[in-house]
């Protein structure tokens, strides 16, 4: 499969199967729209989660999972990812319709959930190949467009008040990530030992709450077939309520040095290919967000290039003890080491 083309699946891996018959038993009493028998394809994409399409009746169901193993703790919460979706539905935020969650292990071994599947483009490289450069210059104002559009959900109204505290989050995220990291620690990583040090003695002022993505790029959302537009925003394991801004620094880490798993995005000809500057992303999410500016806008690439070492840093452990959701887990341990190093970089050049 070319990026950006339909998305690929593939048998399911031996690491990721379960019962089918009973799983298909289990669906048709719960949900009204399987029919008949089903068949099972496993995404090559998914890190995390295990994510497969279910086919039943002619249509086309989405279903993700914990992995097997043993798991971090507070990891892999498809149960959240079922509620926010669920809870987005009538909003502006284009995400999949939530079918039904399952939190029976007797059926399938782990929690699951059942979406409805978006057919479109997914586009894991942000370089955004095959785009023409006003394709892609659409694609990105639509990008900005949707987190600011996520950013100003009334997360209240949406009975989301208690997906996580309004307060302290970027403290508690540094805490959580900093133990997670050392739960899955392979070796020494000198620049993220600095950097888990230097977080929480340089807080910005900025105390914004909102809803948070927590994984917000290209390769989790669906683009409509034809039309450089979003259609889907995809793998919400990581949301909660917190500041917005990670998720603009998450979004911007890219720009600073080869971090990505896929594409060469920071070396790439912006200008020619119709991609934004950084200054010029920010911007559009600006206009969108109705905001004049932001304060210490480095320190929130610098964090989400911390968490994302942690992240990726868990990826790699598994990968190592066999339960990886992909098999391009086992490469994970170098791009841990870019990212923190890559983020030190930024301490030392803006603070």
């Amino acid at each position: 499969m070319t990026d950006g083309g339909e998305v690929q699946t593939s048998k399911v891996r031996e690491a990721h199967r379960f019962d089918e018959a009973r799983l298909a038993d289990y669906l048709r009493g719960h949900i009204a729209e399987f029919a008949g028998d089903i068949d099972v394809r496993q995404f090559a994409a998914g890190q995390s989660n295990p994510t497969y399409q279910i086919t039943s009746g002619g249509r086309k169901f989405v279903l993700r999972k914990k992995p097997p193993g043993n798991l971090l703790p507070s990891a892999h919460a498809v149960d959240r990812e079922f509620r926010i979706i669920s809870a987005l539905q009538d909003s502006d935020v284009p995400v999949p319709r939530a079918l039904h969650l399952c939190q029976d292990p007797d059926i399938i071994g782990t929690d699951f959930f059942v979406m409805e599947m978006v057919e479109g483009r997914v586009f894991h490289d942000p370089g955004l190949p095959g785009m023409m450069p006003e394709e892609r210059t659409q694609f990105f104002d639509d990008f900005a467009r949707v987190l600011a559009t996520l950013h100003s959900v009334d997360y209240v109204a949406a009975g989301l008040e208690d997906f996580g505290r309004a307060s302290g989050y970027l403290e508690r995220q540094v805490s959580r990530w900093s133990k997670q990291y050392e739960a899955s620690k392979t070796e020494e990583i000198p620049s993220m030992d600095r950097i888990m040090a230097w977080l929480p003695d340089n807080l910005p002022v900025d105390q914004s709450v909102s809803i948070v993505h927590g994984d917000y790029r290209p390769g989790n959302t669906i683009t409509h077939p034809s039309k450089p537009k979003i259609t889907a925003l995809l793998d919400w394991e990581l949301s909660t309520i917190g500041h917005p801004l990670a998720d603009l620094g998450y979004c911007c880490a890219s720009y600073h040095g080869e971090v990505l798993s896929v594409g060469e995005f920071s070396s790439l000809d912006h200008d020619a290919m119709g991609i934004p500057s950084e200054k010029e992303f920010v911007e559009r999410y600006c206009h969108y967000a109705g905001r004049d500016q932001i304060e210490d806008f480095h320190y929130f690439v610098i964090f989400s290039l911390f968490r994302s070492t942690a992240i990726i840093q868990g990826v790699y452990k598994r990968g190592l003890d066999g339960n990886a959701s992909s098999e391009d887990a086992l490469n994970y341990g170098e791009l841990a080491k870019g990212r923190a190093d890559a983020a030190w970089k930024l301490v030392e050049e803006y603070f």
